[in-house]
């Protein structure tokens, strides 16, 4: 579940620990009609690198929305190497 901090910052809970955790949003990349989130994990110390998440956005039935992390490995390439494309002139990245 998701709960928007600011336009760029997004408090999402872990519902195993149910611990709260708040991401930068870097991008979002539309891939085979659905939408994914590419997130970092936000420390107010800028970190020199950091991890990269890709995540779902999904609208349940409710009417509410919800991000689930992509364990598809085909998908979490594709949409990794286009925000690597996107934003080759912002972020340098590790091989």
């Amino acid at each position: 579940m998701s709960e928007e901090v600011n336009e760029k910052l997004i408090e999402l809970t872990d519902e195993a620990t149910g611990e709260k955790v708040v991401f930068e949003h870097l991008d979002s990349i539309e891939y085979k009609d659905r939408i994914y989130y590419v997130l970092t994990e936000y420390l107010e110390d800028e970190a020199e690198t950091s991890d990269v998440y890709v995540m779902q956005f999904i609208e349940l039935d409710d009417g509410n929305e919800t991000l689930e992390v992509v364990e598809d490995e085909d998908v979490i390439n594709h949409v990794f190497d286009e925000f690597k494309e996107r934003t080759k002139d912002k972020y340098e990245f590790l091989e």
